[in-house]
């Protein structure tokens, strides 16, 4: 049995009809260039202030601390409200 080609064509290799190309034109390559909104800046600074906000513990303890040593001493308290009492009546003029 003999199997023969149902279409006939004329096949020429590719490569054989090439020409080279002459005058070339140099390609210009530009720079990536990556543009951010100013509404993703600003999620951006939200994320970042969030995550310091949850880092930070809700008491500082070592300033509570101090508060309660200066309320233990009685002439801290005594020269704290002479002293808010002295701005409040130079505010008023008297």
């Amino acid at each position: 049995m003999m199997i023969q080609k149902i279409y006939s064509s004329n096949t020429i290799n590719p490569l054989q009809n090439s020409k080279p190309v002459s005058g070339t034109s140099s390609v210009k390559h530009s720079a990536d260039e990556i543009i951010i909104s100013d509404e993703a800046k600003e999620m951006q600074e939200a994320e970042k202030l969030d995550a310091i906000a949850r880092e930070t513990p809700d008491v500082r303890e070592d300033l509570v601390e101090q508060v309660k040593q200066k309320i233990k001493d009685p002439n801290y308290l005594n020269n704290a409200i002479a002293s808010a009492a002295d701005q409040f009546l130079r505010a008023y003029g008297l």
